[in-house]
């Protein structure tokens, strides 16, 4: 599946951006502090401890659906309403109804407060809150590869709502491929008005900031979404990481989350679904290995800092307007992205045009080891780092009532 071209027009301590509500759009992060110059010896850093979150003040949101309680947990888990979509074949489960009210005065601050004081993205503290993640991330409802978000009020009226992107593990700071889901469900359900024919740009506050969904329509119907993601910033080049699969050559950038790029072939593997075991094993050496590093640590937030996602990538033939790449991206704790990554795309198109691979005018071709593909373009380059488009197409799959019986012994459900 080709997506169009778009048109010209770690775990680290759960503490959100001091980014205060405003009138205006949210600022962009300060550019992180530059790469070292000398070739330091292969990282194998330990984690730091978790620092406990501070408590923020709630805010209004929905209230929650008629609840029930398992008898797993002392906890009420709601009946909760979903809408499913896919974006280039990795899944996006859009709660709709059945959130706990999340305390906090931005999205960042909600998504904090989700993970919970002593928590860490991918350890959240239990909760009620947690106790929806799980529900809908684990089986029987839910699998390994599960990805959603939790829809939340926005910062401030300059965007259509805010969103907490979570999976299986628990809670990530940017999802592209979340983004163009909630661009195209946004005008598929009428709460932002869309043209039959033309585009129209859907506003999200999420964890790592403000970012948008240009949701181009023809005929009455979504045809594409472009993702404006955060400027992405390059921290390190080239930064030597030991395996099991030898000596990796690692780039680090920031792209509303952290993300590690290693050239396949360097460590002997091949993108293909035949070699995903072993990608997942050397995305996992990866992360644990670049734990503490300075470069994955974001200046203006424990919350956007570590590793999040390793991206192994490797060369395929150029196109005519072009630089073409596949890659699997595995993130959180071996979790294997379906498509090509939307964050993910931001970093590589950064690194890219740090390397002069993209000028102006010129198209990333990126393909998932699924085979779909999403197409990338530099923006602009600013103090502020790369600003990036990221275009793709996304189907709804299904609209789902969750529940839980309070005779059920497996409760919230499990993981294999």
């Amino acid at each position: 599946m080709t997506a169009p071209n778009p048109p010209t027009s770690p775990d680290s301590p759960a503490s959100p951006p001091t980014r205060a509500p405003s009138s205006t759009p949210a600022r962009t992060e300060s550019p992180a502090p530059a790469a070292p110059t000398a070739a330091p010896a292969p990282h194998r850093a330990e984690p730091a401890a978790p620092v406990p979150a501070a408590p923020v003040p709630a805010a209004a949101v929905p209230a929650p659906a008629t609840v029930v309680t398992g008898p797993a947990s002392a906890r009420p888990v709601a009946t909760v309403r979903t809408t499913d979509y896919h974006t280039a074949g990795e899944p996006f489960r859009i709660v709709t109804e059945g959130l706990p009210p999340v305390p906090g005065r931005t999205v960042a601050e909600r998504c904090a407060n989700a993970i919970g004081t002593g928590g860490s993205p991918t350890a959240p503290r239990s909760g009620p809150i947690d106790d929806v993640r799980r529900l809908l991330a684990q089986e029987p409802r839910g699998h390994a590869g599960m990805y959603g978000g939790f829809v939340v009020p926005p910062d401030d009226d300059g965007a259509d709502f805010g969103v907490l992107f979570w999976h299986k593990d628990g809670y990530s700071t940017a999802c592209g491929h979340g983004t163009i889901a909630l661009g195209a469900w946004a005008v598929d359900t009428g709460r932002v008005t869309a043209p039959d024919d033309g585009s129209v740009r859907v506003r999200i506050d999420v964890p790592s900031g403000r970012v948008a969904a240009t949701v181009h329509r023809a005929d009455g119907r979504t045809t594409a979404v472009t993702f404006r993601n955060v400027p992405a910033r390059v921290t390190a080049r080239k930064v030597p990481v030991a395996t099991g699969f030898g000596t990796a050559d690692v780039d680090i950038a920031h792209a509303g989350a952290c993300y590690a790029s290693v050239p396949a072939a360097q460590l002997g593997l091949d993108v293909d679904r035949a070699s995903l075991p072993r990608l997942v094993r050397a995305g996992r050496e990866i992360r644990a290995a670049l734990a503490g590093h300075p470069a994955t640590w974001h200046p203006d937030s424990p919350l956007l800092s570590g590793v999040y996602g390793v991206i192994l990538h490797e060369e395929l033939p150029e196109t005519a307007t072009g630089p073409s790449q596949a890659n699997v991206t595995v993130f959180a704790d071996g979790q294997i992205d379906r498509s090509p990554c939307g964050s993910g795309t931001s970093a590589r198109l950064a690194l890219l045009a740090e390397d002069g691979r993209l000028g102006p005018g010129d198209v990333l071709h990126h393909e998932s080891v699924t085979g779909t593909v999403f197409t990338g373009r530099v923006v602009s380059r600013t103090d502020e780092g790369t600003v990036t488009d990221v275009t793709g197409t996304a189907h709804r799959t299904g609209e789902h009532t969750f529940c839980l019986d309070p005779h059920d012994t497996l409760a919230t459900g499990f993981l294999l």
